[in-house]
């Protein structure tokens, strides 16, 4: 019988998956990896080896010298150099895909985040859906980035944590799902970065603004903030935060 040649949903949905995974869960026996070679009729050997694949043309790995396997490269790095020039579209278009799969509409699935956008009608409607679907997304690969940990605070609760955006969603589109552009913070500190109020540096050690600690005489900020002056954050597994996007943070969101 010849090989069933993949197809080009079948590897989106793999992107989607890598994405999601740190680099050292890609093998057979994971949960989620089984669960997609379910939902497509494939080996768990076979995902597991696809999203090795993408490892391979995975800019930030070959920087690190990591090379994935290579056999499958010719397939993935069409995906792969889709995915840079628009992660918006095409993982709005594997989470449509995968919820086809589970036999649920896209709404549906996201229910409990697309609860409030009723009143929103035509385009309006598929804009808002496909923002807050990606969002999510964004979020899932933040915070397996960092193992479900606040990269300051290390608080594992995942309902307290924040997938935040080192370049703010409204300055940069492209980068908008960059997973080196996100840092997982609980609430305090996601709030406190957003704002300006702390920054990283590009060596991954946190600085505090002249605003927050004009407020040092507190029991708050002596508690919550001033143990991490100067102290490096938890490192993620896969995706260190960008230099380059860390920098725009200090010169452009920062208080100094």
């Amino acid at each position: 019988m010849p090989t069933r040649l993949w197809t080009r949903s079948e590897l989106i949905l793999a992107l989607n998956l890598y994405l999601k995974l740190p680099f050292g869960k890609l093998h057979h026996r994971n949960e989620e990896i089984i669960r997609l070679a379910g939902l497509i009729g494939r080996t768990p050997d076979s995902v597991a080896m696809r999203l090795s694949n993408f490892a391979n043309v995975d800019p930030y790995h070959q920087n690190r010298g990591i090379v994935g396997l290579k056999g499958g490269r010719k397939q993935v790095e069409p995906i792969w150099e889709e995915f840079a020039k628009n992660r918006e579209a095409l993982i709005f278009e594997s989470e449509s895909i995968l919820a086809l799969l589970e036999n649920k509409p896209i709404e549906e699935k996201y229910s409990r985040i697309l609860d409030d956008i009723s009143g929103l009608k035509g385009e309006d409607r598929i804009k808002e859906t496909r923002t807050r679907v990606n969002q999510h997304v964004f979020r899932e690969m933040v915070l397996a980035n960092y193992s479900g940990k606040c990269a300051i605070s290390g608080i594992n609760i995942p309902s307290l944590l924040n997938s935040s955006h080192i370049i703010p969603w409204s300055k940069n589109q492209s980068e908008r799902l960059n997973p080196e552009n996100g840092i997982c913070l609980s609430a305090l500190y996601d709030r406190a970065f957003d704002q300006g109020l702390i920054t990283i540096k590009p060596d991954y050690h946190v600085l505090l603004s002249s605003e927050i600690k004009s407020f040092s005489p507190e029991f708050w900020f002596q508690e919550y903030f001033l143990p991490f002056e100067s102290k490096q954050i938890h490192l993620p597994v896969k995706y260190l935060p960008k230099k380059e996007f860390l920098d725009f943070h200090y010169n452009e969101v920062y208080k100094g």
